[in-house]
């Protein structure tokens, strides 16, 4: 029951991408990176733009890589929660926030050859990016506080060796 809620949230947040990119594909021209709507005035705009690379163009062009590599993750990540090594319920989440991200770009790699990317934040230099790259940046950042602060193993009291203390 619990994994078809996780490949459930995986394909929303697919879903969700994919409407997204349609609908600035749509409605918004292609352009050179300028401003096109304002959406939130000094924090972020959307605009319009086709990446064949990664954040900040890096690998530019290099599909078949990006293709190869979320193939291996998808393989990876399957056969560990088969092993059973997966388990816990907040790592799993966070695998599926991250799958449902990293799907939503492959479908784009796979069909057109580039991820449309469409959010540019105003006060800061970065990239532009997708709702399916805030998924797996969440993914990746929830899961990485989460084995570093919280996935501790449970202390067990030392053993009393029968001396009364």
């Amino acid at each position: 029951m619990f994994y078809g809620i996780l490949a459930a949230l995986a394909a929303v947040i697919v879903g969700l991408d994919q409407w997204t990119k349609w609908l600035t594909v749509t409605h918004i021209p292609s352009t050179n990176g300028s401003a096109v709507v304002k959406a939130i005035p000094g924090f972020f705009h959307i605009t319009h733009i086709k990446n064949t690379g990664a954040a900040w163009s890096m690998l530019e062009g290099q599909t078949w890589l990006f293709v190869l590599v979320t193939a291996a993750f998808f393989a990876i990540v399957g056969v560990l929660i088969w092993k059973k090594v997966l388990q816990k319920k907040f790592e799993l989440v966070c695998l599926a926030m991250i799958a449902g991200g990293a799907l939503g770009n492959l479908i784009d790699r796979v069909v057109s050859g580039a991820v449309t990317d469409m959010i540019r934040l105003e006060f800061v230099n970065f990239p532009v990016f997708n709702v399916a790259d805030c998924f797996v940046t969440t993914g990746c950042a929830l899961l990485i506080v989460y084995v570093l602060f919280f996935d501790r193993p449970k202390k067990t009291p030392p053993e009393q060796d029968g001396k009364a203390e």
